[in-house]
């Protein structure tokens, strides 16, 4: 393993560990959709993206939505140990007068690129950032980040058939592919699947890959940026609940929070704090 993979996936791990926590102490919040998210937001953040903490809104930074915005913690936690703002906020996810809501919020959190949470939005809004940036001469990449049980909804094929159409090269979507969604599994509930069909036949460039695996998160993303007039999706097959085993395949873990003997069983999972 190579010394850059190393630190991604410690990385990883201690912000899969600030992810139950957080929940624990608000008493709220989506354990289970946030830790499978973890490792392709690790990736982005401190392997790819063109990002500077002290100067959050720099106009050529790269941009990245959350459009599964329940999955928040993930993304607070990489922003804090990054340097937009302290450890310190952490524990007050979902507090009142909070920087750090439910649900991403662009005018409160260093960082945050797009307020999120209405389901189904984030490409059309990454649709909208890329042409912005086509039209002022940045070269910035739009990095968007769904859900898989989100695309059930109609504007995520409408933004698709745009993107295309306006040869959207620097606009990246990463599906989420945990097969779950909060009423249930994907399968169970739509008629998605099969998915990689449906997104080759909108025109985009496509790829599948383990979204647990760095190489494959890495190399599909650079892969993705050598694209130049086609947007490009990569389905990243995930699992809800990664990495602590007692919230594994259990989709009650959607919408939970933990108790103080299965945060410190998740903790210890997660390698405990050394």
């Amino acid at each position: 393993m190579s010394d850059r993979i190393k630190e991604l996936t410690e990385t990883a791990r201690l912000v899969r560990q600030d992810v139950v926590r957080m929940i624990h102490l608000a008493g709220d919040g989506h354990p289970g959709p946030s830790l499978s998210v973890v490792d392709i937001l690790t990736a982005l953040y401190f392997g790819t993206m063109r990002i500077d903490p002290k100067n959050p809104k720099w106009p050529e930074r790269d941009r990245c939505i959350l459009s599964k915005g329940h999955a928040c913690p993930a993304l607070y936690a990489i922003l804090a140990r990054l340097g937009f703002f302290s450890l310190d906020e952490l524990p007050g996810l979902r507090s009142l007068e909070s920087m750090l809501q439910g649900h991403p919020d662009m005018n409160k959190t260093p960082g945050i690129d797009t307020t999120s949470g209405s389901l189904g939005n984030g490409i059309s809004i990454g649709l909208g950032m890329a042409l912005a940036g086509r039209i002022k001469n940045r070269k910035y990449y739009t990095y968007v980040i769904t859900g898989d049980g989100e695309l059930e909804e109609g504007v995520v094929w409408e933004a698709m058939m745009a993107a295309k159409h306006y040869r959207l090269g620097r606009l990246i979507t990463i599906i989420d592919n945990n097969e779950m969604q909060s009423g249930g599994p994907v399968d169970k509930i739509s008629g998605l699947y099969p998915l990689l069909p449906k997104l080759q036949a909108f025109g985009w460039h496509c790829q599948e890959i383990d979204g647990h695996s760095f190489v494959e998160i890495l190399d599909s993303i650079k892969q993705a940026q050598a694209e130049e007039e086609r947007p490009s999706v990569i389905l990243a097959h995930t699992v809800k609940g990664q990495g602590v085993p007692f919230m594994i395949g259990d989709n009650s873990w959607h919408k939970r929070v933990p108790t103080e003997g299965e945060l410190k069983e998740a903790i210890r999972a997660l390698g405990g704090d050394r």
